[in-house]
């Protein structure tokens, strides 16, 4: 994981052992109890700080959970055409989302992806805002271990606003 003050706070250990300590119920939780979880922390966190602040810290957490995720289930030593298939499969057991890739500039990084039945809006009634923070930072973490370099993905249609995947704008961010 990235060396920065997250690391003292989290760590993949940090989990725990479920098999140990869920033997009874299992690895896997209803998505409506992560969406209780998600929006009553992200409705808090509203409240005190405000909507701009919350979106950061969400795609914040979204990064370190998406860089830890990298680490330990995908093989960061494949190629990317090997790479993005076994991201997509991994979503896909862990039941995250259905990823696919609608568009890809090898040379530029530049990418659109598609993440259909996914974990954070899918079934939401349609609003006028994207909901999917947590992810534009899960994928820029991702992405970010596999090719030491800084992302930027932007959430450009939601099932929130009416569209029945999120998609997502992929480029390298400019450190300048």
């Amino acid at each position: 994981m990235a060396n920065n003050s997250v690391s003292l706070f989290f760590s993949w250990e940090s989990l725990g052992d479920l098999e140990i300590g869920r033997p009874n119920l299992g690895l896997m939780a209803p998505v409506l109890i992560y969406r209780l979880m998600h929006y009553s922390v992200k409705a808090v966190l509203g409240e005190k700080f405000g909507p701009e602040a919350t979106k950061e810290i969400f795609i914040k957490a979204g990064q370190v959970a998406g860089e830890t995720f990298c680490h330990h289930l995908l093989n960061t030593r494949l190629t990317l055409d090997e790479f993005l298939v076994e991201l997509k499969k991994k979503l896909l057991d862990w039941k995250i989302g259905i990823l696919e890739i609608e568009d890809i500039q090898r040379h530029s990084m530049d990418m659109t992806l598609t993440v259909a039945e996914d974990l954070d809006c899918s079934g939401l009634p349609v609003s006028d805002k994207t909901f999917c923070d947590y992810d534009e930072g899960f994928l820029a973490g991702i992405l970010k271990v596999y090719t030491g370099r800084d992302f930027l993905v932007e959430e450009i249609d939601c099932w929130a606003t009416g569209d029945r995947v999120c998609r997502f704008r992929v480029k390298i961010q400019d450190v300048t």
